[in-house]
C-alpha cells in the first residue's frame, strides 16, 4: 500500500488516547489471567475448572488471533507500517497485541490445566478417590482436549497461509469465518462452566478476582475495538460483548456460592481438608489431588 494515501497518513499520527488506551488493556488482560494462573499453581489443583470450557476458550481465542491476523485491515497497517515510524507502526497493530496477548493467556490456563489436573482425587469432589467416582472427566480426557488445542491451532495457520499465498481473494471470507466461529465458540464457553460450577456448588479453583476483573474489562475491550475496527470488524469486537455477558453470569454465580450459598461453609471445609499438609507417612504412600503432574520420582 501506498504510505502516503490517506489511510496510512492518518495511521502515522494515530494521537494519544487510543494508542494509551490499547496498551492500558494488553497490560489489563495479562493482569486479568493472572490471578487464575496464581490460583491453580497456589492450590497445586485444577479442580473445578470444566476441561470443555477450557477446550471451547483455547480454541475461541486462537480463532480469534487467527481472524485479526488474516483481517483485510491488518495487511494494510503492515504494508503501511513499511514506511511509518516505530511507534506510529505499534500504535496501528496494537489490536493484534491485543488479541495475541489474550491467546497467549489461556493457552497458558490450558498448560496448567492439564499439568495439575486432579489425578488422585475425583474431579468432581475434592475429597473424593478416583475409584469411588468413576464419572466425571478424566486425565485422559485433559490430555484429549489439549492434543484437539494443538491441532486446531495447527490446522487453522496451514490454512490461512495456503489462502494467503494460494487465493488472496478469499482471506475476508476466512477471516469472517474464523470471527463467527470464534463467537459461537466463545457463546457456548461458559455453559460447560456454569454447569460444572451450579454442579458442585462451588469454584474450586476458578478465579472470581480474574472474572471480576475481565467482566467489565471485556466491554472496554470491546469498545476500543470497535473504534478502531468500525462496524465491519464486528466479527473482531462482537464476540467480546457476548464473552463479558456469559462471564458476568459464572461470575455472579461463583460470588454466590464461595459467599453467601447455603453450602459455602462445607466448602470451605473441603477446601481447608484438600490444602491441608496430610500426615508425613500418609503422604508417602498415597497421593493427593494436590499432586503435580510433574513430580519428582
Amino acid at each position: 500500500m501506498d504510505p502516503n494515501t490517506p489511510y496510512c497518513r492518518e495511521l502515522a499520527s494515530p494521537g494519544i488516547f487510543q494508542p494509551v488506551l490499547s496498551v492500558l488493556i494488553i497490560i489489563g488482560i495479562l493482569v486479568s489471567y493472572l490471578p487464575q494462573h496464581i490460583r491453580i499453581i497456589a492450590r497445586r489443583s485444577s479442580f473445578g475448572i470444566s476441561p470443555y470450557f477450557v477446550l471451547l476458550g483455547t480454541t475461541s481465542g486462537t480463532s480469534a488471533f487467527a481472524n485479526i491476523l488474516v483481517f483485510p485491515k491488518t495487511a494494510h497497517d503492515v504494508a503501511c507500517c513499511s514506511q511509518l515510524s516505530g511507534p506510529a507502526c505499534f500504535a496501528g497493530l496494537l489490536g493484534v497485541f491485543q488479541m495475541g496477548m489474550q491467546w497467549l493467556c489461556f493457552f497458558s490456563i490450558l498448560l496448567l490445566f492439564v499439568i495439575y489436573f486432579p489425578r488422585a482425587t475425583s474431579p468432581t469432589d475434592p475429597v473424593a478417590s478416583v475409584s469411588s467416582t468413576p464419572s466425571g472427566p478424566t486425565y485422559r480426557t485433559a490430555l484429549t482436549i489439549t492434543a484437539i488445542c494443538l491441532l486446531h491451532a495447527i490446522a487453522t495457520l496451514i490454512i490461512s497461509v495456503a489462502f494467503y499465498l494460494r487465493r488472496p481473494s478469499a482471506l475476508p471470507a476466512w477471516a469472517n469465518f474464523l470471527g463467527v466461529l470464534s463467537a459461537v465458540l466463545a457463546s457456548i464457553q461458559y455453559f460447560p462452566q456454569i454447569y460444572t460450577t451450579f454442579r458442585l456448588r462451588c469454584v474450586g479453583s476458578l478465579s472470581i478476582p480474574m472474572m471480576c476483573i475481565q467482566t467489565p474489562g471485556s466491554l472496554v475491550w470491546a469498545a476500543s475495538l470497535a473504534a478502531r475496527e468500525g462496524a465491519k470488524g464486528w466479527s473482531i469486537w462482537g464476540v467480546l460483548v457476548v464473552t463479558a455477558c456469559l462471564q458476568g453470569t459464572l461470575l455472579v454465580m461463583g460470588i454466590y456460592f464461595e459467599y453467601f450459598g447455603p453450602e459455602s461453609k462445607q466448602n470451605e471445609n473441603a477446601s481447608e481438608r484438600l490444602e491441608a499438609p496430610a500426615p508425613e507417612a500418609v503422604n508417602a504412600e498415597q497421593p493427593s489431588e494436590e499432586t503435580p503432574l510433574l513430580q519428582s520420582q
